[in-house]
């Protein structure tokens, strides 16, 4: 598919007002995606777990306006206005509008909520944009004079929700999703992800991810900022080729259940991310010395109990901790035991693997 089959080929009925409601859960990529091209494009593909508890809860009112020369809309996050976020949502808006016309038609009232704490440290562009690309696709299936099908109204909910956030296009559905290219995934696609379309061993399966949560705070380099530096970065090109390999390694080890490799895999591609932060110009680290700490109490850890924990990392410095359901029970008394000390407040999330988002209303 092309960006031009999203363009709406028919007009829209006239409706006058409405609401909608989805839930859309956020997601931790197993092979990371650092660098993007021109309109969301990723420099290279990535897979990720759809996460379960984490995820936004965003309701759309829209009512129709008298002209529709400019886009019209107010935030509320927890029932508190936020305009703060207007200018993101309003680069969105800007970047989809020719694949949702009727969006200047319509004044928007977004009411979000998230499950997990605000200024937790979790992004919430992931499940936040993608819940929001979702109720959008609602509104357009509501006025549409032909029938939408679902397979298209989640590649589209996905189209939409890269150009707001590019993990976004992730969270649509689950419980593995691959976005960007690859050569050994059958319909993979740089406008949209995918869900995974190979066995998966049963090893798999439930797998749990407990968020511990080293740093709240504002990162010193956003994300879009430490995309833009993969651009002439001395090491991008082989980087790029490390995920399509890891990848396509992956796609074995998903049949086969070998966690090993998966370990190994896993802990390699969050700790080169971080490395291609540190061997930028600018260069910058956003792991703290707690994610250290954490990182190497879980290395001690499975060697010293054959466990097969591993750890992987978001553009941040919090910590996933990724395991088996089969081994829950000891994980979660070890992370009382031995990390939580490295948490910030002591906090920490249990989540697993989810299914993608839901409709509510």
């Amino acid at each position: 598919m092309t960006a031009n089959d999203f363009i709406p080929k028919k007009t829209f009925k006239n409706s006058k007002n409405g609401s909608v409601t989805w839930e859309s859960p956020s997601n931790i990529a197993l092979v990371k995606y650092w660098g993007k091209k021109e309109n969301q494009i990723p420099a290279n593909p990535s897979v990720s777990f759809t996460l379960s508890g984490c995820k936004t809860n965003t309701k759309l009112s829209f009512s129709k306006k008298k002209t529709s020369n400019d886009f019209s809309f107010e935030v509320f996050l927890d029932n508190e206005k936020k305009d703060s976020f207007k200018p993101k949502i309003d680069t969105f808006f800007k970047r989809i509008v020719q694949y949702v016309p009727f969006i200047k038609n319509y004044h928007f009232v977004i009411e979000t909520t998230n499950t997990f704490p605000h200024s937790s440290g979790i992004a919430s562009s992931a499940s936040g944009m993608s819940a929001l690309a979702l109720c959008l696709m609602s509104v357009e299936r509501s006025l549409s004079e032909v029938e939408i099908a679902d397979d298209y109204f989640n590649q589209k909910a996905s189209f939409l929700a890269r150009l707001g956030s590019g993990s976004a296009c992730r969270s649509i559905e689950g419980d593995l999703v691959v976005w960007g290219k690859h050569n050994e995934i059958t319909n993979s696609s740089n406008l949209f992800g995918v869900k995974y379309p190979f066995e998966v061993h049963e090893n798999f399966k439930n797998y749990q991810d407990t968020i511990l949560l080293v740093d709240k705070g504002e990162k010193q380099v956003s994300s879009t900022v430490g995309h833009k530096l993969m651009h002439n970065h001395p090491f991008a090109e082989q980087r790029f080729q490390q995920a399509h390999n890891n990848l396509s390694q992956l796609i074995r080890v998903f049949k086969d259940g070998d966690l090993n490799a998966f370990i190994n895999i896993v802990e390699s591609e969050a700790l080169t991310l971080h490395a291609m932060m540190m061997t930028s110009l600018p260069y910058f680290i956003l792991m703290k010395p707690n994610t250290l700490q954490i990182i190497n109490k879980i290395w001690a850890y499975r060697n010293q109990t054959k466990s097969k924990i591993c750890f992987t990392l978001d553009a941040g410095a919090n910590v996933h901790v990724l395991y088996p359901q089969n081994e829950s029970k000891q994980v979660i008394e070890f992370i009382k035991n031995e990390l939580v000390a490295y948490c910030q407040n002591g906090q920490y999330i249990c989540d697993q693997i989810g299914f993608g988002a839901k409709q509510l209303t």
